[in-house]
């Protein structure tokens, strides 16, 4: 009966410890979610320059596209009339 009695209070110091433990893993972890949220910050960053980046050269290389298609439109009709 006596054991009975102490059960009580074991079980009530067990779970506390076992909620400490919890408490002290979880605090220990910030850390590194904070690190991860930087190092995703800074990541996001160099996407968005680099988007930026491709965006601004984006109409220049459609121009190159176009003068080089111009180019080979002319070379083909060229060798279409050579070979005439």
């Amino acid at each position: 009966m006596f054991s009975a009695v102490l059960a009580g209070p074991r079980v009530t110091v067990h779970l506390i410890r076992r909620l400490f433990a919890s408490v002290l893993e979880a605090a220990e972890t910030i850390p590194k979610i904070a690190t991860a949220l930087d190092e995703a910050r800074t990541t996001l960053r160099h996407l968005e320059r680099l988007l930026t980046y491709v965006a601004e050269e984006l109409p220049e290389l459609t121009d190159h596209l176009d003068q080089i298609r111009a180019r080979l439109t002319a070379l083909d009709e060229h060798t279409r009339t050579g070979a005439d």
